[in-house]
């Protein structure tokens, strides 16, 4: 079992880009966690839309990626092994019986299965790319335990905020509603790939979250690609941005 993909060793934009939750897919080997295929192919399980924007983006920036292959319920590699909703016993609305009542053991295992080798392709890129910003890619859904979600672009950041700054200057004539952290923000522990791998390093970064009614047609991702990587594009353009990546 992978858990994660490093695609793009040799692009030559000084910037990666990581997908997280990548993937809906449960290994054989962890079983269906005692849930329907309808909710493990549901925005619990994943981020739909997410890997096709990301390879989008990859492709009109000339820009490497790095990518989850294994379902966020059995282990979320944006956060950290202590935190509770690492391995959820309940996400939203639903209960996770696969998840409930884990011992030490098995989330150890969890972690050094799909965690540990996800922070290892992540520090290979990083060593590799040597790059100037780091960029995650997410989706959210519409309605979140029963409430619409008017917000139809995020720009997420902990204390370090040149990216997201950037970005949300780029983004401020843009035909949809962007505001930054939201629908999330560092409070809910959102921000832990950016922490780890790109803020301990020095490197400029963001998280993008896209609501994923946008998402969900090939004409919608190229549409939404295109705007982002635009407005990527001109921040990358910046005379100091290469320089971000040794701050």
């Amino acid at each position: 079992m992978a858990a994660a993909t490093f695609e793009g060793a040799a692009a030559p934009a000084p910037v990666l880009l990581v997908c997280e939750h990548a993937s809906c897919d449960f290994p054989e080997e962890f079983g269906d966690l005692g849930l329907s295929d309808e909710v493990r192919q549901s925005h619990v399980a994943w981020d739909p839309g997410a890997l096709a924007l990301s390879r989008q983006l990859a492709a009109a920036l000339q820009a490497p990626l790095v990518f989850g292959q294994v379902s966020r319920l059995l282990y979320d590699c944006n956060r950290p092994p202590e935190a509770q909703d690492a391995i959820p016993a309940k996400s939203e609305i639903y209960e996770i019986p696969g998840n409930m009542g884990l011992s030490d053991e098995a989330k150890a295992e969890r972690v050094s299965r799909i965690y540990d080798p996800f922070c290892a392709a992540m520090d290979k890129a990083l060593e590799d790319v040597q790059p100037a910003m780091m960029v995650t890619v997410h989706s959210f859904t519409p309605v979140y335990f029963g409430a619409k979600r008017d917000v139809e672009i995020g720009i997420l950041h902990d204390e370090d905020t040149r990216l997201a700054d950037a970005l949300l200057e780029e983004l401020a004539g843009a035909p949809h509603k962007v505001e930054r952290n939201q629908p999330y923000g560092p409070q809910d522990g959102v921000t832990h790939s950016l922490k780890r791998h790109a803020m301990s390093r020095g490197i400029a970064n963001v998280m993008l979250e896209i609501r994923n009614d946008l998402l969900n047609r090939p004409e919608l991702v190229v549409r939404m690609g295109g705007l982002l990587s635009g407005a990527l594009g001109r921040v990358m353009s910046r005379p100091d941005v290469r320089d971000w990546g040794r701050n």
